[in-house]
């Protein structure tokens, strides 16, 4: 069977050791309600940049601290390389899964962005587009990874 756009199996194991720390150290950034403008504070090359008390513009270079984009890339990063990893034995079955995960994730993806739409409202509304970002993924790794141990744990049962 083909599987011409997965990344081979050796990729999955990168992808964890980018995607759980950075969710975990996320999760603690934003559950304690951490400033992160104090760290890692370097030029960056900007194509717009709009901030408080600087004037606008396009094409510039400014003191950014860096420590949310590099959260951000190594959950999508980590979280495309695990989802998106061949496993050892890939085949029609893992496919199928594999397929409907996706399509499962999709569809609870959405439905959360229309309750929250209809029912948050201001700048919260900001932060749960934000966390949009990342849920996809994450509802596609669980619920594949869930499928892929419950036809494991029935094989074994057989």
């Amino acid at each position: 069977m083909k599987t011409r756009f997965l990344f081979p199996n050796q990729f999955k194991n990168f992808g964890w050791l980018l995607f759980i720390p950075s969710v975990i150290v996320t999760l603690i950034i934003s559950a304690l309600n951490i400033s992160t403008d104090e760290y890692l504070n370097i030029s960056v090359f900007s194509i717009y940049q709009d901030s408080i008390g600087e004037i606008p513009g396009f094409f510039k270079f400014i003191k950014n601290s860096i420590v949310d984009e590099i959260l951000t890339i190594g959950i999508i990063v980590g979280g495309i390389l695990v989802g998106f990893s061949k496993l050892k034995e890939e085949d029609e079955m893992i496919s199928k899964i594999r397929y409907e995960s996706l399509v499962w994730a999709t569809y609870l993806n959405y439905a959360i962005i229309l309750f929250f739409t209809l029912f948050i409202f201001g700048l919260p509304y900001l932060n749960v587009l934000f966390y949009n970002m990342f849920t996809l993924l994450l509802f596609f790794i669980i619920r594949f990874h869930y499928m892929i141990y419950k036809l494991n744990t029935s094989n074994h049962d057989e």
